[in-house]
Order: structure tokens, then sequence, then C-alpha cells
């Protein structure tokens, strides 16, 4: 009996370390891209686009421009974001850096992707009157014109640790204009990418697939900076420099992600032209993708699986999908890799057509949105890491 109960005791000595130990396994783990979007916050963001808003409209080629990517470059830096790089390219309306594609205007084209207008809605156009602009500083600060020349963009990377030969890009453009702060178009934008950059630049935080966070130029004169960068960098993708290092300088791409406009959903104008003062309840984060581009099936797939993460990890407001992604710096992409933009209209048929009366207005500016306006990009920002942190393998070390 005492042999009997002697082996008892052993056996569960034996046993009971790894019965624990499968019990701790059993149990539910935090989920670390939780604990990251857990991280993004409405003051950052809105400190991130306040910065940016004092460089005025950033208008390409311009001082205010240079001084904002000087700017964004120091913050990047601070961030420990890796292989922070500008790429260098000549704007030339007459000569212009792309590979194909139409130039972009402000009248949406249905051919290549704009949902046409329906009933009252009016055409939005972009104001070149400084006297529109009240605030004698803001004017005085967007004073300097904009000359053909020498042009630059930022990007740096976040390098994956078992497949650093893939990458998917983040996009937002640096550059606005129309007289105001580029506060919405594109700074709600350019701030969700350099807050992704902070987040993910982590030590802690390891990605399986590289990241591109990529500050584009000269959006507004019709995607030439990301038409530049396609041009010089798509045929150095997966290229190991030098051989064997385990370096590539442009890692292939898996899909592109632009934000482009985050912040106003205040319903569509109603008869007499106005619209609505405060956010709509039913406001929600239009994801975009385009139905006539090459890579259109994977484009509507990576489009879809953002929605899933907007589901999963958005605090506030939902997503929505749309075929008709246009005039952003995601069409330069869209025939080479699945490219997905999001936004807080649609932008042909909804932005184009004056459900955003700030857009390329004087009235662009920090002051104009509210929280719950800031609260849209937020939610974006939101989407778009949960969705990377699903996509590129994301974890955390303690």
């Amino acid at each position: 009996m005492r042999t009997c109960s002697r082996s008892w005791i052993g056996f569960l000595l034996l046993t009971l370390p790894w019965l624990a130990a499968a019990a701790v396994a059993a149990e539910p783990q935090p989920d670390p891209i939780a604990g990251l979007v857990g991280q993004l916050t409405l003051d950052r963001y809105k400190a991130t686009i306040e910065g940016l808003t004092h460089f005025g409209d950033r208008r390409e080629g311009t001082a205010r421009n240079r001084a904002a990517l000087d700017w964004v470059e120091t913050q990047l830096r601070a961030y420990g974001c890796s292989e922070v790089t500008r790429l260098n390219y000549t704007f030339d309306p007459n000569a212009r850096e792309r590979p194909s594609g139409p130039p972009k205007a402000n009248v949406p084209n249905p051919a290549v992707g704009g949902g046409r207008y329906r009933g009252t809605q009016a055409i939005t156009g972009v104001n070149e009157d400084p006297t529109r602009q009240s605030d004698p500083q803001l004017r005085a600060l967007n004073q300097e014109p904009s000359t053909p020349g020498a042009r630059q963009e930022i990007w740096c990377t976040k390098i994956g640790s078992s497949h650093p030969e893939e990458m998917y890009i983040v996009g937002a453009h640096l550059d606005g204009h129309g007289w105001g702060e580029a506060a919405n178009d594109d700074g709600s934008g350019s701030a969700i990418v350099m807050e992704l950059a902070r987040i993910l630049s982590d030590p802690k935080v390891h990605t399986e697939r590289s990241v591109r966070f990529a500050l584009w130029n000269n959006e507004e004169t019709g995607l030439d900076g990301a038409y530049a960068y396609v041009k010089q960098r798509k045929a150095l993708q997966g290229r190991e420099d030098p051989p064997g290092s385990g370096h590539y300088p442009e890692p292939r791409w898996l899909g592109m992600i632009q934000h482009d406009m985050m912040l106003f959903d205040h319903g569509l104008p109603g008869t007499d032209g106005t619209v609505a003062a405060t956010q709509r309840r039913e406001a929600d984060v239009n994801i975009e993708f385009q139905s006539h581009a090459h890579a259109a099936d994977g484009a509507m797939r990576l489009a879809f699986a953002f929605q899933a993460a907007n589901e999963a990890y958005a605090t506030d407001y939902p997503a929505t999908v749309s075929p008709h992604m246009t005039n952003t710096d995601s069409t330069p992409f869209m025939d080479v890799v699945p490219s997905i933009s999001l936004r807080e209209n649609e932008r042909g048929r909804e932005i184009g057509a004056g459900s955003d009366p700030h857009w390329h207005q004087p009235t662009d500016r920090f002051s104009t949105f509210s929280d719950a306006d800031f609260r849209l990009g937020l939610n974006a920002a939101q989407t778009t890491l949960g969705g990377l942190g699903r996509l590129v393998g994301l974890t955390v070390t303690p």
C-alpha cells in the first residue's frame, strides 16, 4: 500500500508541471494587434495633423513643402523607423514622370472608376483666390507659388523578420492646395501613416513581412510623385543588394494601401447645396478598390480583408467597400499590385460632388473639424493597423 502511494505521488510530481503548462497554453492569449491598436489615441492623431498644418497647405514646389518634408523626416527618425529615404524626381507638367494613366482632374471620369453624379450634387472646384483666406498669417504663409523643378518625397520601412523580400506599402500625400492648411486633404491621411510608422517601429514589434510608410508629393498636380515612385522602383522589386546580404532595397510589392481625406462624413448636400454641420450617425470609413484595374481581384480581396479588420478593431465607425477607387496615389499602383484607398466618402460621386465643402478650400483647417470628425480618421488608422497586422504576421515581445 505504501509502495502504491509512493508511485502515485511520483506520477503526480511528473505530470503536474505538464498539466499546468497545458492549462496555460489552453488559455486565450492576448491579441497583439488589439494591444497596438489601443496605442492609437485621438490626442496623438490630432497632434500629428496639427503639426503638419504649421506648414500651411504644403503646396509642392515651395519652401513650406520642403520644410514639411524635413519635419516629417525628423519625426520618422525619432520613431526609429528604418531606412528613412527620399526619392528625387523632377516635376515638369509638360513631361510628367508616369508610366501610364490619365492625369488627375477635379471632375471624376466614370471611364476610370469615378461614380457618376446624381440629383442636385454640384461639382467642387479648387480655390485659387488668396483673398478668400481670412487669416492674414495663413494667407502670407501660403503666398509662395509653386514652380516646376526638382521634387522629393519620403518613406521609411519596417523590415520583415522572416520575409524581408515582401512588402506592403502604406501611403498618403503630403502636399495640398486651396489656401487653407490641408488639414483633411491630406494631413489626416499623412498623420495615419506617421502614427502607424511610430507604433510599428517599436523594437518590440515584429512583422514577418516588411511595411513601407510613404509620404507622397505632387498628388494634387496629378499623382506625379506616386507615378515617379512606380517608374523608378517597380523594376527593383525583390532584388537582394548586395547579393547574399538579406537586404532588399525594394521588396516585392504585395499590396498598396492609400489614405486620402479621412475626417468629414456629414452626408450629401441638400437641395439648397448645404451640408450638415455635424458628423452623421451613419458615418463610415470608405474602403475603395478599382474594379477596372488589372489587379482588381486581389484588390477586392484586400478591401474586404480591411473591412473585416475594421469589424474587429475599429471603435466607433464601420467600413464600407466600394469599387470606384480613383484620383489618388493608389492609382499608379493598381495595375501592378492589389491597391486600395481609405477615405471619408467615395471619391467620385460624393467627395467630388460637394459632400465635403472644405475640399481644396480655405476652410480646410485644423480648427474646422470636431473631435467626431477626427475620430473618423482615428478609426481609419485602427482599420489599417488591424488589417496590416493580420497580413504581415505581427507579433510583440514582452
